[in-house]
């Protein structure tokens, strides 16, 4: 395995049995050159992207980047597989790392990082919220800057995009801003708050993602009786009419719909929300 070119102390190219690979390791790069074999025990990671333009970004991100951040965020990638037991897609290394760089170099700079869909992402993803609070103990520890809860949000949503099959970001930032759209309906057609760090807070956000994700895939996981479905309807005349806002809202906005049965599922949440909030 020799160096092909190096990118930075702790980075470089190899080509390995005529293959092209970028390996990572502290020190690799150290005042070496081309063609200088690598030094084995060094190697930390070693990245082969099957996508050419991935590649190319890469090692934009490695030659352009503080080599800090860069070995920051690679922890950070390092231990969320770990800790959930999958391969993250390789295109985290791009996008988590630029994005971390750019939010550490606002956070030296004095301006602030604001996550309006903290609240949602704390619910939605809390493994990975979790692994965003370890990141944020490692960030301070490595680099001395405290990132707010509101970034913690931000690696939070990296993690769960990277997670194969999780879609893209900005799918997962349109689930999550709808739900946070739905419950703003919710509470203004009740004319309720329903205060964030409560269990019925959580409860809906939970019962509305699943209700998404049903629609989303087809599947069907409440299967009421036709009679039982109008009578739910015609009992919770006001809870019910509340859900059909929420629909006809995703409709417009989202152009996403939602069958019946699942606004008669939201209807019986909104209710137990109110009839708790009404006792």
């Amino acid at each position: 395995m020799k160096i092909k070119k190096v990118l930075n102390n702790n980075t470089v190219v190899v080509s390995d049995q005529g293959e092209e690979k970028i390996v990572m390791g502290l020190g690799l790069g150290f005042q070496k050159k081309k063609n200088d074999p690598v030094a084995q025990a060094k190697i930390e990671k070693v990245f082969v992207m099957k996508d050419r333009s991935e590649y190319e970004k890469f090692e934009e991100i490695v030659t352009t980047l503080p080599e800090e951040h860069i070995q920051v965020a690679e922890e950070i990638i390092s231990h969320t597989e770990k800790e959930l037991g999958v391969s993250l897609h390789e295109h985290i290394h791009i996008a988590l790392t630029d994005h971390l760089s750019f939010a550490l170099e606002r956070l030296t700079k004095g301006m602030a990082i604001k996550n309006t869909l903290l609240n949602e992402i704390k619910i939605l993803y809390p493994k990975e919220f979790q692994i965003g609070c370890w990141a944020k103990a490692l960030i301070s520890e490595k680099l001395g800057i405290e990132i707010p809860e509101d970034e913690v949000g931000y690696i939070a949503l990296h993690i769960h995009t990277a997670k194969m099959n999780a879609g893209d970001m900005a799918k997962t930032l349109d689930i999550t801003s709808m739900i946070r759209d739905m419950v703003e309906i919710i509470e203004d057609c009740l004319a309720i708050k329903i205060a964030e760090e409560t269990v019925s807070y959580e409860r809906l956000i939970t019962h509305l993602r699943f209700a998404v994700q049903r629609s989303e895939t087809g599947e069907s996981f409440l299967d009421l009786e036709a009679e039982m479905s109008e009578i739910v309807k015609e009992k919770y005349k006001k809870a019910f009419s509340c859900a059909q806002k929420v629909g006809e809202f995703l409709g417009e906005e989202y152009d996403f719909e939602l069958p019946e049965m699942e606004l008669v599922y939201i209807t019986m949440q909104i209710q137990r929300i109110y009839s708790r909030l009404s006792t």
